[in-house]
């Protein structure tokens, strides 16, 4: 089965994974397109949500709970953090466009006693990762020091001509704390939007080797494996990962074979 999925290039949704399309246990990631004054509503059911602002302003009603007009930035490229609302399960869900946007539904399995709630940019983490060719700028949106019951959500800006996810890691074995096992969705936006990137999933028995050029919009989805990224010359990427997994920590292990260069 190919680990990447191609998104529309129009209607309302963009893209979507689910645990029974990708075969794995707790994954899901869904884009939208809204237009203005468009509503997209939803049950979570026995999955915990968190709904991340990519561009736009939008409303967001979850059960009892609801924000006004959050959001704001033009572009996923925007040097700023999002905005985003997490929803536990068994809860109705809408949001409404207010103007143009797209939004990102990332699930995992429910569990635990967590209220919905608004995660806003002053409470995420923003960090400078890599360094020369290889730095990126991180976000922690939904980190594992906040409240959740299996969703792990971060962004990541890359520059052109700059790899990511770099050396490539791994984390898909119960190993802790050396290494944790989560799935993982990568969903790419380019800039200028006609360029492309390119990811490689791939693991030690090389049961698993993927080499993909990834276009605007697209996931690739990762079971398992080292999973790197590399932007060419002249376009920047960004991607938006979601993680889950049993145990609700990231821990990863560095390929053996590349750790050489952060050990100079």
């Amino acid at each position: 089965m190919s680990l990447l999925v191609k998104a529309r290039p129009d209607g309302r949704e963009i893209v979507r994974v689910t645990p029974e399309s990708a075969g794995w246990d707790y994954v899901g990631f869904a884009a939208h397109r809204l237009r203005d004054g468009e509503v997209l509503d939803f049950e979570t059911g026995a999955r915990e949500f968190c709904i991340v602002v990519l561009s736009g302003v939008v409303s967001v009603a979850a059960g009892a709970d609801s924000w006004s007009e959050i959001g704001g930035r033009a572009s996923v490229f925007d040097d700023r953090a999002p905005y985003a609302v997490y929803v536990p399960g068994r809860v109705s869900v809408d949001v409404i466009a207010h103007g143009a946007a797209e939004v990102a539904l990332c699930s995992a399995p429910a569990g635990g006693d967590f209220k919905a709630r608004l995660i806003e940019p002053s409470s995420m983490q923003r960090s400078v990762r890599g360094s020369g060719s290889n730095t990126r700028y991180v976000c922690d949106i939904l980190p594992h020091t906040e409240a959740a019951a299996h969703l792990l959500v971060v962004e990541v800006r890359t520059p052109a001509a700059h790899s990511s996810s770099y050396p490539p890691h791994k984390h898909d074995v119960d190993n802790l704390p050396l290494e944790s096992s989560l799935e993982e969705t990568y969903y790419h936006r380019i800039d200028p939007p006609q360029g492309f990137a390119f990811q490689r999933v791939y693991t030690d028995a090389r049961d698993i080797d993927q080499s993909m050029a990834v276009e605007d919009h697209d996931v690739v989805m990762v079971p398992r494996g080292y999973h790197p990224v590399v932007m060419p010359h002249g376009y920047q990427g960004y991607y938006l990962n979601v993680m889950a997994g049993r145990t609700r920590e990231w821990h990863f292990k560095n390929d053996p074979a590349h750790e050489w260069m952060i050990k100079r």
